[in-house]
């Protein structure tokens, strides 16, 4: 093979998209410069793009803040890894601590309590009211001899609504019994509030104490936003955690390799013949041929995909993080990568049959690996835009079909209340990762074969429309991101845009234009450049507002009447959900319908 790779692309698979790639351009010709200015082109138009949408999205949170009213989050910090004191419980150790060291601004505090045991018991009541308040039918007292599911063909029968009230009455008493016995059961950790915005923020980001991992003072969610397992986790715990989720993310990683080499296997006949001799004959249908190498590879990486974002939300879950945004937000970080390296990378190089482990141990052969490569997956990465972006993903958005048949199996249509009728939010760690998929083969493609451009380009404009109409008509956000997933967006495509240029370098070296490829070598180094600046510039004000914004608003609340209201709410604004739960006693009185439970989350 010698100091290059010498093979040429018209040896590559595929013959009829040569006409549309750069491919069909001759060795040498002047006609690579156009490609070489278009690169140039593209990176800059790109830039200037993300620049603007990056400064457009900072002054929106700008706006956003000083438009809104006043959130428990923004004054309060969440404590954890509390100091153990002898003689004293927790809530006594964050009172005295911090009425000491901020006398003058110091509110109040809300200390963490150890309740799961009775927000198993509140579940167990929720599911009895559910089953409760279902039966609607006139003489309800009689046992309901409807089945629970598939339209009532197959499933237990109901209980009937006496029995549910006596459930509900022997939960009274042992949730009762469980609210009075778990208030001593406190957990190093506490919400802890101050009287503006700006001593909140000062205390966030400070160190409370001598030993770093004592006091650990961070921003606190909002209160829906408030995700409660992970609390009594101390800093050992979380850190054992994060190494665990690191490894469970490569071992998923690596094993998702399977599925692609079956996708690649279905997309390159030649190989399927010879690994399914005996198919031969029917794979000499034309109509067969091009379901098989056309359509079914990326219904099959799209089945196993599906499996992949509860996973990680599952492994982002138990990394310590204690809000449901930030959760989604590192659950979201994993699916881009893992959706780029395991349906880009894993794609293109075992596709190909130029693919060598040993050059991937060689930095210098890794453009020329790409060039070759990354082009002779054009077909297949066109055909799974069609069958993932506008087939699966519009379809699945606008008819809702994975809960429509949860739905009929968990219990017909017709026997759902409206009561179970749960609105969705928008599933961010399932849909950015797809979408910027699709912009990451924008981008590579763009210089290379320009036919995937129109296909990119509908599955954007058909994504406007109908993700606008979701999120405007369907979705119901749980928090509010405040633009927080924008720097996500930005630092993939700065990826992306990197990974076209070293593409880039790799196809004009191979094409013997030499000098095109040295003249592209400074395009990732003023790109990285960029990307240094636009953090500098912009970032922080996504990691938390500026001191300026914070201390006008405070100023603006010292005229606000209702203030101190909010004030005194703070105090109870970061109670456990379990520990709010109240039942009416008074419900069993009423009729059988009637809810028995009421005022619990």
């Amino acid at each position: 093979m010698g100091n290059q790779l010498n093979i040429d692309f018209t040896d590559l698979p595929n013959k009829s998209l040569d006409t549309f790639s750069i491919s069909n351009v001759n060795d040498g010709s002047n006609r690579l410069w156009i490609h070489f200015s278009a690169v140039y082109i593209f990176t800059a138009v790109v830039c200037y793009l993300l620049y603007s949408e990056y400064d457009y999205i900072s002054a929106l949170r700008i706006s956003y803040f000083y438009s809104s009213k006043p959130r428990p989050s923004q004054f309060t910090v969440l404590v954890r890894s509390i100091p153990v004191t002898s003689g004293k419980s927790f809530s006594d150790s964050v009172e005295s601590f911090f009425s000491e060291c901020y006398p003058s601004t110091y509110l109040s505090h809300s200390v963490i309590h150890r309740a799961d045991r009775l927000k198993r018991i509140i579940n167990k009541a929720d599911k009895v009211y559910k089953g409760l308040v279902q039966p609607k039918s006139e003489d309800s007292t009689k046992k309901i001899s409807k089945r629970g599911c598939c339209f009532g063909i197959f499933g237990r029968k109901a209980e009937p609504v006496d029995q549910y009230e006596e459930d509900l009455e022997d939960i009274e008493g042992n949730t009762r019994a469980e609210q009075s016995s778990v208030t001593g059961e406190e957990v190093p950790a506490a919400f802890v509030s101050f009287k503006s915005r700006f001593s909140a923020a000062v205390v966030s980001h400070l160190q409370q104490g001598v030993r770093p991992t004592d006091w650990q003072t961070e921003p606190a969610p909002d209160p829906q936003d408030v995700y409660w397992p992970f609390f009594s986790a101390s800093f050992i715990t979380r850190w054992m955690c994060n190494v665990a989720v690191i490894f469970a993310c490569l071992i998923i990683t690596i094993m998702f390799i399977v599925p692609v080499f079956i996708a690649q296997g279905l997309a390159n006949l030649t190989q399927l013949e010879t690994m399914l001799p005996f198919l031969s004959g029917l794979l000499k249908m034309k109509i067969v041929t091009q379901v098989v190498t056309g359509y079914l590879p990326s219904l099959i990486l799209e089945m196993f995909l599906v499996l992949v974002p509860p996973v990680m939300i599952m492994l982002s879950s138990i990394q310590g993080h204690v809000a449901l945004s930030q959760i989604e937000k590192s659950a979201c970080i994993k699916m881009v990568w893992f959706t780029v390296w395991n349906i880009f990378f894993a794609n293109v190089l075992s596709g190909s049959a130029l693919y060598k482990f040993n050059l991937l141990l060689e930095p210098k052969k890794v453009p020329e690996l790409l060039a070759v490569a990354v082009p002779g997956q054009a077909s297949f990465f066109i055909a799974y835009v069609v069958t993932s972006g506008w087939t699966t993903t519009f379809s699945t958005e606008l008819f809702r079909l994975k809960f429509l048949v949860c739905r009929i199996l968990k219990g017909g249509m017709c026997c759902c209340s409206n009561e179970e009728l749960e609105v969705l939010s928008n599933p961010y760690h399932r849909q950015i990762p797809r979408i910027l998929f699709f912009s990451l083969l924008g981008i590579t493609y763009f210089f290379l074969a320009p036919l995937i451009l129109p296909f990119v380009l509908i599955f954007y404009g058909l994504g406007y429309i109908i993700y606008r109409n979701q999120l405007l008509n369907v979705y119901a956000p749980k928090y509010e991101t405040g633009g927080k997933f924008w720097p996500v967006v930005h630092d993939a495509t700065i990826v992306f845009l990197i990974l076209m240029h070293v593409i880039a370098i790799g196809v004009f070296g191979i094409k013997k234009v030499p000098l095109a490829s040295s003249l592209t070598i400074p395009l990732p180094i003023l790109t990285l450049l960029f990307n240094s600046y636009c953090q500098k510039r912009f970032l922080p004000s996504f990691k938390g507002y500026p001191a300026e914004c914070l201390i006008n608003k405070d100023r603006l609340d010292q005229n606000d009447p209702s203030i101190l209201s909010f004030h005194e709410r703070l105090a109870t604004a970061y109670e456990y959900p379990a520990m709010e739960a109240v039942i009416d006693s008074e419900a069993s009185e009423t009729s059988a319908t009637t809810p028995l439970m009421r005022g619990y989350r």
